[in-house]
């Protein structure tokens, strides 16, 4: 297989080539040697296993028209390849297919499956790397493997501004984009939220995103975000629900921050996340009134920055609380108790209705 490539100068030990190739090609002078071991327990192979789900993202993605994938697909060889210079940086690479595969993907494997599976002439940018052996091969793969990746905050504060997303991410784009309202805008949140473009912020995005991805999901504004101006109704119903927060433990919030207060600690914001739920839901709240009328029942009974948490099976410090999945289930159901138990004590009883007189009595 002979392609025309340009050569970047760039190690004196390696050559660095890049030219395009379909999919198709690609697995024909390249594979994909997975991570295992053999009966021994020696380890093979470096990449690893197939995401299912990632893959599924990138082919869906692909199969629309106007899909571009600028990240080339990063190839190493050890031998049976030659380069030929062309002059002014230009070469030929040809490789020897007669003794099977010669290439290794080091960089691009999900990319390359889901590539392989699009019914379509598309083409990737190939970045090939002449190793001198195998072991340097290796040595290559885990340094361009391990470059530090983008912040996760960052990508999802971008996600709002990107169109054609998989459905896992436009949900979370959805999610982004009303926190960045609730941070930006007029809210009881504005400035609390801790994002990329407003580091001095305190609740970190991810928890306020994953209120509300549960509320979208599940919750009261599933439903809201499709009614006419949903996006503004779930905006005003999460900042109504903070200030009315604000407002019972004032000083549980002023000029407290997540290690002085478990109130804005990552734990407290995703309690009180199912409390606004249970409120909007079974009291219908939306004001602050509202909502505030249905946290008093809380006000005597939590412990956001001294005392302790009288859970019903055990009783922990008030900072002993951590962000773990575990402290955050222990949280949300003692306060969603109280709040449910106080909702069930001020429904009112339905009137008893009065006996009729049965028929052909006197």
């Amino acid at each position: 297989m002979t392609y025309l490539a340009v050569c970047a100068q760039q190690s004196s030990e390696h050559t660095v080539l890049s030219f395009a190739a379909s999919a198709a090609d690609v697995l024909r002078f390249a594979s994909i040697d997975r991570i295992g071991r053999d009966a021994q327990g020696e380890l093979s192979g470096f990449q690893r296993p197939q995401v299912a789900a990632h893959i599924r993202e990138i082919r869906d993605y692909l199969e629309m028209p106007n899909s571009v994938l600028p990240n080339p697909i990063v190839v190493a060889f050890t031998d049976r390849v030659e380069v030929e210079n062309l002059g002014n940086g230009a070469v030929r690479l040809s490789i020897d297919m007669t003794d099977g595969i010669p290439g290794l993907v080091v960089d691009g494997q999900q990319r390359l499956s889901a590539l392989a599976d699009v019914g379509r002439d598309f083409q990737v940018f190939v970045s090939a790397l002449i190793c001198r052996d195998a072991a340097e091969l290796r040595r290559q793969f885990v340094l361009i493997n391990n470059t530090k990746p983008l912040p996760k905050s960052l990508i999802y504060e971008l996600l709002p501004t990107v169109e054609n997303l998989p459905p896992r991410l436009s949900r979370r784009a959805v999610a982004s984009d009303l926190t960045a309202r609730l941070n930006f805008e007029n809210t009881a949140l504005k400035g609390y939220i801790k994002q990329h473009t407003c580091p001095e912020g305190i609740i970190a995005d991810t928890v306020m995103q994953r209120i509300i991805m549960e509320s979208l999901t599940n919750g009261v504004m599933r439903e809201m975000i499709r009614t006419p101006k949903g996006v503004e109704r779930c905006v005003r119903l999460v900042s109504n629900f903070f200030d009315a927060v604000k407002q019972v433990w004032p000083d549980a919030w002023h000029g407290q921050k997540p290690a002085t207060s478990r109130l804005l600690h990552g734990a407290g914001i995703q309690a009180m996340g199912d409390v606004m739920e249970v409120l909007a839901q079974r009291a219908e709240a939306r004001s602050i009134e509202e909502f505030r009328d249905g946290l008093q029942c809380l006000k005597e009974r939590t412990a956001w920055t001294s005392g302790d948490w009288a859970f019903s099976d055990e009783t922990r410090r008030w900072n002993s609380l951590q962000n773990i999945n575990r402290d955050i289930a222990l949280l949300k159901h003692y306060l969603i108790a109280i709040v449910k138990a106080d909702l069930r004590k001020r429904r009112p009883l339905a009137p008893v209705p009065l006996l009729e007189p049965e028929v052909g009595t006197a």
